[in-house]
């Protein structure tokens, strides 16, 4: 059996966005058609989009760190937006896994959308009916474009590595080995979807914060002198503190 998927390292996730750009890019060109921008410059835009980072912070100041979290279809092992289609376009390929949507059948019902419990399925506003991530699977299986490049098109621009693309039910495969070696787990698994893409997690390391590094050095009544400043070091700190 079969089960393609991806598995992002948040570890090296810069959040630069090269996966959302070039995953719409290809897939306008692609199978998936135009996918819509509507009123891209207006106050509220609206578009499509396979992909999407979004953008935390965690802790608790000053030892807080930036996490980008990168979420697309998850391509499900028990995928909820299938049996809820009313009409069929939504089906699991027995093949290798993939969750897509048959845009001829597909009458925008938006029953699969709210069937998802991880918002990655989007309506294209322009052509009435349900888009999602295809794993771009009419690249990876291309035989006229060299095997190094039969990936889904984030995986190819992912400046940093972030994303590994293969089967998970191969226990040989690179993205099965990372998941079993560095702890790789599912979003969300209490909904019993399985989903097949991972996420692997980030390692914890201590942030150590010396108490000068508190002190603003750009502080513009220190550089204006418009009057004295205090000592501005906390006595309760010691000259190095870890959080």
């Amino acid at each position: 059996m079969t089960q393609l998927a991806l598995v992002i390292d948040l570890n090296v996730c810069v959040g630069c966005h090269a996966c959302v750009t070039s995953c719409k890019e290809w897939n306008t060109s692609g199978t998936a058609g135009y996918l819509a921008d509507m009123n891209p410059y207006s106050k509220d835009p609206t578009g499509t989009f396979f992909n999407r980072v979004q953008t935390f912070e965690v802790g608790q100041f000053p030892a807080t760190e930036t996490v980008h979290f990168p979420k697309s279809c998850l391509h499900c092992e028990d995928p909820p937006c299938v049996p809820v289609c009313p009409t069929g376009a939504s089906y699991k390929r027995e093949s290798d896994g993939i969750v897509l949507v048959d845009s001829e059948k597909c009458i925008g019902c938006n029953y699969c959308s709210w069937a998802c419990p991880y918002g990655a399925r989007e309506l294209d506003e322009h052509q009435k009916i349900m888009t999602k991530c295809t794993l771009c699977v009419d690249r990876i299986y291309d035989e006229t474009l060299p095997e190094a490049e039969r990936k889904p098109a984030c995986v190819l621009a992912c400046p940093t590595n972030a994303r590994l693309f293969g089967d998970v039910d191969d226990p040989e495969s690179e993205v099965a080995v990372a998941i079993r070696e560095q702890g790789g787990y599912q979003l969300m698994p209490e909904w019993g979807t399985k989903p097949a893409n991972h996420y692997l997690p980030r390692r914890k390391t201590q942030i150590t914060i010396h108490a000068d590094e508190l002190i603003r050095a750009d502080n513009p009544l220190r550089k204006e002198r418009q009057k004295p400043m205090p000592d501005e070091r906390d006595p309760t700190l010691d000259e190095t503190t870890s959080w």
